[in-house]
């Protein structure tokens, strides 16, 4: 990519099924994944605000029980 390029635009999908509630990816990225009050996470938005990329790919790539999937949002 080079310095011209916009980044693209990036979305977190949520598997709160597979979620056993490590909270690890809270600890990584508070201001994208969010605890609910029985320790699962959730989002407030699936999309990830910018400048929190790459916290919130250490934050998926975390989880134990893969329960977090990023993915670029389709232009």
């Amino acid at each position: 990519m080079s310095s011209h390029e916009i980044p693209p635009a990036l979305r977190v999908i949520v598997d709160r099924g597979r979620c056993c509630g490590y909270g690890l990816c809270a600890q990584l990225c508070p201001e994208v994944y969010k605890l609910d009050e029985n320790g699962l996470v959730y989002v407030e938005s699936e999309r990830i605000p910018d400048g929190l990329e790459v916290e919130a790919r250490e934050g998926a790539a975390a989880c134990p029980a893969e329960a977090l999937i990023i993915e670029e949002i389709p232009q």
